[in-house]
């Protein structure tokens, strides 16, 4: 099935208008979200203002309807913006997540959840980890009960985006935010007694614990513990016991965004480095004119053109899905495909990058460093690189040569 790239006229409009956005707004202050670990909420809110937080979710509850391969156009421009990756984190959480509880949410929940956050007045985050269950997810012990038409859940999350955003009511959102959060609601089904809730993180029987990340410093991270929190049935998002597959068809949306986001930020870390290749001098020349240079530029700059193609590809499926025109697991393969190879070829790009800076490079404000740790949190957010290639290996191989067979003796 052919895929065309052709930007129409409205996404380039949108496109324009979140450009100017960040040319003004963000980018003057991505050493200041790292220094000071908080982007400033009038940015959030001006992003919201734009439409931003409500591309994905349809007119009839207030979002502008368009389709995964626009918003990733739009990730694209905050990323240029903003290397240091947290609006980056900030948008793509919400536009998959939200899209997806959206999807499998009631009618209910859409009116009184989605509205919110198809207007920006409300954030929507993704809580699966434990810290016991990462990729493991069978390994998580957090639990919901049905009490009459709510239902009581407790239990940990760890490792978290958006925990302050979601948790301070009226500073980033209006409504502060919550989020997908994955339980038990029958442990003894194993991944099918999965269930997800929405769970608003302004609940006071909640409690929230900050972690000090490595990078994408400027968007929080943490844990929180739900102590008996009461959610009305409606939060419930899919039916009982459908969690864990709900989660597999949210991680394909987000992985297509973070190969865009790696794509992006790696190719815009390279500009900037090569603005100062050509202003640094060694030996009696600007270092841009020595061959084993640019031989790495030529390498990485392919690679990440690459790398994007196949993150576009990765939205181009979501989006073929939707419609019925591709399997699950195919765009499964795909995003597997688009995040681990973004997410490796960005760090090898960036590595370099710091190396033809010199000293310079190993400076808390040098935004190719702040890009490089950015980067380096998709190693592991939404799957690991290593379960990205047991995905990739599963489609191609063939899901019967998963099982070990031992030899027998003779």
């Amino acid at each position: 099935m052919p895929i065309d790239f052709t930007i129409t006229k409205e996404q380039e409009e949108l496109k324009a208008a979140v450009r100017e956005f960040g040319e003004k707004y963000i980018a003057p202050k991505v050493v200041e979200f790292e220094e000071k670990g908080m982007i400033p909420p009038d940015i959030v809110q001006g992003l919201a203002k734009l439409g931003v937080f409500g591309l994905l979710f349809p007119e009839k509850y207030d979002g502008l309807g368009l389709d995964p391969i626009t918003a990733g156009l739009i990730l694209e421009e905050i990323v240029r913006a903003d290397i240091e990756c947290s609006l980056a984190v900030a948008f793509l959480v919400h536009t998959s997540w939200g899209y997806i509880a959206y999807r499998h949410g009631s009618e209910e929940f859409r009116d009184a959840v989605i509205r919110k956050a198809a207007r920006g007045d409300l954030w929507i985050g993704i809580a699966t980890t434990e810290p016991g269950a990462g990729s493991d997810l069978v390994s998580m012990t957090s639990s919901a009960r049905r009490d009459g038409k709510e239902y009581v859940v407790s239990g940990e999350k760890a490792f978290i985006s958006g925990v302050r955003e979601a948790r301070e009511k009226g500073v980033w959102f209006k409504e502060g935010g919550g989020h997908n959060t994955l339980v038990y609601t029958d442990k003894s089904k194993g991944h099918r007694g999965m269930t997800f809730f929405f769970i608003p993180l302004t609940d006071e029987r909640i409690t929230i614990r900050f972690e000090k990340e490595l990078g994408r410093r400027g968007w929080s991270w943490g844990s929180f513990v739900m102590n008996d929190v009461r959610v009305p049935e409606y939060y419930r998002i899919g039916e009982e016991g459908r969690g864990f597959y709900i989660a597999m068809e949210g991680f394909d949306h987000a992985r297509a965004y973070i190969a865009l986001t790696c794509a992006v930020a790696g190719k815009r870390a390279l500009e900037i480095a090569l603005d100062y290749i050509k202003q640094r001098r060694a030996f009696g020349a600007p270092i841009a004119t020595f061959q084993g240079i640019q031989f790495q530029l030529a390498d990485h700059w392919a690679n990440l053109d690459a790398a994007y193609a196949l993150a576009l590809k990765a939205l181009w499926a979501v989006k073929m899905e939707e419609e019925g025109k591709i399997e699950r697991f195919e765009v499964t393969k795909i995003a597997a495909e688009a995040k681990s190879f973004a997410t490796r070829v960005a760090k090898a790009a960036l590595d370099d990058a710091l190396r033809w800076m010199g000293a310079y490079g190993y400076t808390l404000e040098n935004p190719v460093a702040i890009a490089w740790k950015a980067i380096k949190s998709y190693d592991l957010a939404e799957g690991s690189l290593d379960i990205m290639r047991v995905i990739v290996a599963r489609e191609v191989i063939g899901r019967e040569w998963l099982t070990k067979v031992t030899p027998k003796r003779t």
